[in-house]
Order: structure tokens, then C-alpha cells, then sequence
């Protein structure tokens, strides 16, 4: 077993590890087209915008949406940010018997946003950002394990 998994894109080996990735979810009554549609629509939750971004076309429009700073983000944003991206990533898991597979079958190895976009969700491309997104999914991945019969 690789000790390490590092994952960016969708077409790559561990693609579905992407919030791009096509795997809708259903959470707080909706169906979303991706995790990364929910996540960027939760910036504005409970405004039109959320809509709009929902409704989306695809996943980098989603982003795209979610990142216009002509809109305002909602006010706790900082402080929620982590568990929304933790809700949006345990839904896509425990809702596709598929992928969910497939992060089970990692083991214990260290799931790695690899890239230089982004030093939150990701690596930062020299290991140097948080790997947050990294983090929710091994730790999603270990409540997964422990509800295993």
C-alpha cells in the first residue's frame, strides 16, 4: 500500500478525491452536482446566490461563482467553512457506494491535495499549505471505517 496519495485532478487515478468530481450529492433537502457546487454555494446560503450557484453548469462555474467578491460571503464564512466542506465530502462518500469503495481501499495512507493553487484545501504544491481537504477525507474516511460492519 502507497504511504502517500496525493490527488488534483478529476481524470487523474484518485480523481473522484476532487470536489469537481462528477458525483452529486443530496444534502439539506437539494440535489447538488458536486461537493464543489454545494461548498461554494453554502458562501451565500439563504440569498438567491446560493441558487445560482447550485444551478451552476458545471463545477468550475461553480467556483468561479463562489469566488466573485462582488458578492458578499456570509458573515461566518472563516468559522464554518471547514465543517460545510466536511458535510459536502461525508455525503459524496456515504452516497456512492462507488468511491466510497475506493477511499476505504487507501488504508492508512496520507490523502494529498497536491498543488500549488491552493495552501488551505491543498498542499501548496512543496507540502508547505494545510491539506485540509486531505484531512476531511482521511478523517471521513476513518468514520466510514469504524461504521463498517
Amino acid at each position: 500500500m502507497t504511504d502517500r496519495i496525493e490527488f488534483y485532478r478529476v481524470s487523474d487515478e484518485y480523481g473522484c478525491f476532487s470536489n469537481f468530481s462528477p458525483h452529486p450529492l443530496r444534502l439539506q433537502g437539494k440535489v447538488w452536482p458536486t461537493s464543489e457546487h454545494y461548498f461554494q454555494a453554502q458562501k451565500f446560503a439563504g440569498t438567491p446566490r446560493a441558487e445560482a450557484v447550485r444551478e451552476a453548469r458545471s463545477p468550475g462555474e461553480a467556483a468561479r461563482l463562489g469566488r466573485d467578491r462582488r458578492h458578499p460571503l456570509r458573515r461566518d464564512w472563516e468559522s464554518v467553512k471547514v465543517s460545510i466542506m466536511t458535510d459536502a465530502v461525508r455525503a459524496k462518500f456515504e452516497q456512492h457506494d462507488d468511491i466510497r469503495a475506493i477511499l476505504l481501499g487507501t488504508g492508512d495512507a496520507l490523502l494529498v491535495e497536491h498543488t500549488g493553487n491552493d495552501d488551505f484545501w491543498g498542499d501548496g504544491g512543496d507540502g508547505s499549505g494545510r491539506n485540509m481537504l486531505g484531512q476531511i477525507l482521511m478523517q471521513v474516511r476513518a468514520q466510514l471505517r469504524a461504521r463498517r460492519p
